[in-house]
C-alpha cells in the first residue's frame, strides 16, 4: 500500500461529504481508543469554571460590632479617609468600603474589618 501524502490527505477530506468524514471519524475512535468529543468537554468544563469567579467585587460594611473604634482606625487604613469621614462613613452601615476590586485584595479588606470586629460582605 502506497503512503499517503499530507496533501493527498487534506484533498480528501475538502471533497468528502459530511456522512464520509463521520465514519472516518467514528472508524478512527475505534481502530485507536480515541473520542473525538472528550478535548472539547474538558474544555467546556474549564471555560464554566473559570467564567464563576468574578474579576471585581466590592467589599460592604454590614455591622461595626462593640468596637467602633477598631473598625473606624480599620476604615481609615483601608481607604485613606480622615478621622471624620471614615466615622460618618461606619456610621452609615451599610457602607460600600471599596469598589470594583480583586478579590484578592477583597479577602485582605475582609480580615481587617473582621479582625476589628466589624461584620463584612463581599459581593
Amino acid at each position: 500500500m502506497a503512503k499517503l501524502t499530507q496533501d493527498e490527505i487534506l484533498a480528501y477530506l475538502d471533497e468528502a461529504t459530511i456522512l464520509e468524514l463521520n465514519e472516518l471519524v467514528k472508524a478512527i475512535e475505534e481502530k485507536y481508543g480515541v473520542s473525538a468529543a472528550a478535548p472539547v468537554a474538558v474544555a467546556a468544563a474549564a471555560d464554566a469554571g473559570a467564567a464563576a469567579e468574578p474579576s471585581t467585587v466590592t467589599v460592604t460594611l454590614k455591622e461595626v460590632g462593640a468596637t467602633k473604634v477598631a473598625v473606624i482606625k480599620a476604615v481609615r487604613e483601608i481607604t485613606g479617609l480622615g478621622l471624620v469621614d471614615a466615622k460618618k462613613l461606619v456610621d452609615g452601615v451599610p457602607a460600600e468600603i471599596k469598589k470594583d476590586i480583586a478579590p484578592e485584595e477583597a479577602a485582605e479588606i475582609k480580615k481587617k474589618l473582621e479582625d476589628a470586629g466589624a461584620a463584612v460582605e463581599v459581593k
